[in-house]
């Protein structure tokens, strides 16, 4: 049985790190933001996730689309009235969810309180076995004290290999 010889990735693509792949500025958003505040916030940007900063910058968590879609899960049905303006959110899946029938309207309820950060040193290899390992699609870049510098997302990681395959 003929084998066909595995590939190895250039040396280049594996001496990437987060400061090469991440996207940044980063916007976050602010810890005193409203759920629906956030939503519209992510919606308007076509973002599905930001870090959560307090008032020194500091990351203390992410707001991502499935932290609204965990909180859709646990919301009691209403009934939205007609003629009134109802924020809603696209979840990745596509289900719609209105984040104004929610009672509790602090992000740092619905947030993740301990996001995936990366130094800007880590390589492009230990970004994605992080990834991997913890079922997620973005990591925080931070620098000191946790301030978010950046974000990589497993899309940035899939450009840099394809870009790596194009050469």
């Amino acid at each position: 049985m003929k084998t066909t010889p595995m590939r190895t990735a250039p040396r280049a693509l594996l001496a990437l790190t987060a400061e090469d792949l991440m996207t940044s500025p980063v916007m976050t958003i602010p810890q005193e933001t409203s759920l629906s505040e956030a939503a519209r916030l992510l919606s308007g940007l076509h973002m599905s996730g930001a870090p959560v900063v307090d008032e020194d910058g500091r990351c203390i968590g992410v707001l991502s689309s499935s932290d609204f879609v965990t909180w859709s899960g646990e919301a009691e049905g209403g009934t939205v009235r007609e003629g009134s303006k109802v924020t809603r959110f696209i979840s990745p899946w596509g289900e719609m969810i209105n984040i104004d029938e929610c009672a509790d309207n602090e992000i740092s309820h619905y947030m993740t309180h301990t996001p995936i950060t990366a130094p800007p040193t880590a390589t492009i290899g230990e970004l994605a076995q992080v990834m991997v390992d913890a079922h997620i699609h973005r990591i925080l870049v931070v620098v000191e004290q946790d301030r978010p510098l950046g974000v990589v997302t497993s899309t940035d990681i899939l450009a840099a290999v394809a870009r790596a395959d194009q050469e």
